[in-house]
């Protein structure tokens, strides 16, 4: 599960960002009236500022930061991380950008759920507190995606 769990936050950063690449140049990929939105600027955003969960460009890097810390649990506890990923999944509008990423985020809520389940039936207090940490990030994730589905 902690492989599932390192493979998941590879690929989300890498999703988050092509995301964020994509569609922050205003080219033909995506309208004007798009960016010009809310959530538009929320996935197009340059933002110097870093303060966690504002940009999808933070996110991606946040969820990169979760990936790094999930595999040395996993190096630690002996095992080899994982660096396949599943497919990116990209999306033709901010709109459809947000619902691809929503469920991300639920998958990874309901992962990390269980392993925190399991870490706590097994005693693994550190890979426990790990993963509620990671817990609340993508819940507030989840929860800034959803608010900015139109």
């Amino acid at each position: 599960m902690l492989n599932e769990a390192t493979a998941r936050e590879i690929q989300v950063s890498m999703q988050y960002m092509l995301q964020h690449a994509l569609y922050s140049g205003g080219g033909p990929v995506i309208e004007r009236s798009q960016i010009d939105s809310k959530a538009g600027k929320f996935v197009a955003s340059h933002s110097p500022f870093f303060f966690p969960g504002d940009t999808l460009k933070k996110i991606a890097i946040a969820e990169m930061r979760h990936a790094e810390a999930i595999a040395e649990r996993v190096s630690f506890l002996g095992g080899e991380p994982l660096t396949q990923t599943k497919p990116f999944k990209i999306g033709n509008s901010v709109n459809e950008i947000l619902k691809l990423d929503v469920m991300e985020e639920e998958t990874a809520i309901q992962l990390y759920n269980q392993i925190i389940n399991v870490a706590k039936l097994t005693g693994d207090e550190v890979t426990e507190r790990l993963f509620r940490r990671i817990l609340l990030d993508e819940q507030e994730h989840h929860r800034i995606f959803t608010s900015l589905i139109i």
